[in-house]
């Protein structure tokens, strides 16, 4: 029987593996667990070490109120640049284990860029999604141009992106952005169950399907974040991006000018 083991927080990210095979990945910068790309690296770094490990399946999950709330715009420099952040980024889709995340809360922009870095989601009906870039004055990234429209389809993916809507737990269910549905304090729990069932199958074909099945995906996500990254240090040189933030912040409608 495997022992369990505990991998200390570093960069706001701890990590334990139980007897059952399954690790938990947990983000620890409560309540909205803002990600920088040391954090990123960390998430995908424990993937790497798990993946040496007799883990068969981690959940990704979060302490506090908010699964993640993607970057903190409103403090400067502390995210890195995005085509930083995106080859960290890319390291979660090549990782050999299934993850699942758990989402409780909200996950926003780059929050949910993460969440869909992962092979399922469990949320609650309280769960927040939303592709709130354009909201933003700027692109889209962590590679959601990729994972979005695989998950949802384009038309409903086109629609979340351009709108910046955000939707719940059942809707994200209704639509496929969440795969199971628990209840507000339950998330956890029917994540790790989740984890299970998969757990039972063959540690090797586990591997083996999962490169199999995102052999194409990572090819679009290295595109992907490509592109994303570009688009959104242009814009991030524009008035409405400037205002995009600033209205965030400050808790109003943006008043977008297109310069």
């Amino acid at each position: 029987m495997a022992v369990a083991t505990h991998y200390d927080e570093v960069d706001g990210v701890a990590a334990s593996l139980n007897a059952d095979h399954i690790a938990v990945v947990e983000l620890k910068r409560p309540p909205n667990n803002f990600f920088d790309v040391a954090m990123i690296r960390r998430i995908a770094d424990l993937y790497d070490e798990l993946a040496a490990t007799d883990a068969r399946v981690i959940v990704l999950c979060s302490e506090g109120k908010h699964f993640c709330a993607g970057a903190d715009f409103s403090s400067a420099g502390n995210t890195g640049g995005p085509g930083e952040l995106y080859r960290e980024a890319i390291r979660l889709f090549s990782a050999e284990l299934p993850v699942i995340a758990a989402v409780q809360g909200a996950a926003i922009g780059g929050g949910l860029g993460l969440a869909c870095s992962a092979d399922f989601r469990v949320a609650a009906p309280q769960a927040r999604f939303a592709a709130n870039f354009a909201m933003l004055g700027f692109h889209h990234g962590f590679a959601l141009s990729a994972t979005l429209p695989a998950i949802v389809g384009q038309q409903r993916a086109l629609e979340l992106l351009y709108t910046g809507r955000r939707i719940g737990g059942a809707g994200a269910a209704q639509i496929g952005l969440a795969d199971r549905l628990a209840g507000d304090d339950d998330v956890r729990e029917v994540a790790l169950s989740f984890a299970r069932e998969i757990a039972a199958s063959a540690p090797l074909a586990l591997r083996s399907v999962r490169q199999t099945m995102r052999a194409a995906l990572i090819v679009d996500v290295e595109q992907a974040v490509e592109r994303e990254a570009a688009e959104q240090l242009r814009l991030q040189q524009t008035a409405d991006w400037r205002e995009g933030v600033r209205a965030s912040l400050e808790r109003r409608s943006p008043d977008f000018r297109g310069e």
